[in-house]
């Protein structure tokens, strides 16, 4: 199991497991992660899975592909190193990982 890292938006921090291969969206709807509502179902199509990503990982992940850099314009509190849970695929080289979930998501 892959280990992650979620801190709300208060600085609660959650560490949940991923299994390789699932979205990270589906990891933290999976442990329950507050702040992440996954209204779509991981479709890229909500943008309620909006998470900042630790600058440290921003190069592990692949790159933001158009729908995800659609999506992610209408999000009000969108920053450079936000990405959708949904779009973030597990793996073994992201153990570790840590994201901040929003004050409020879109």
């Amino acid at each position: 199991m892959i280990k992650v890292k979620f801190i709300e938006h208060d600085g609660t921090e959650r560490s949940v497991e991923a299994v390789d291969g699932n979205s990270l969206m589906l990891a933290a709807v999976s442990n329950k992660v507050p702040g992440i509502d996954a209204d779509c179902g991981g479709c890229c199509s909500c943008g309620t899975c909006h998470v900042y990503v630790n600058e440290e990982w921003l190069d592990e992940l692949k790159p933001m592909d158009e729908d995800e850099e659609d999506m992610l314009d209408m999000v009000d509190d969108r920053r450079s190193n936000s990405r959708l849970a949904c779009q973030i695929t597990v793996r073994d080289r992201l153990d570790g990982l840590i994201v901040t979930t929003p004050e409020f998501q879109f």
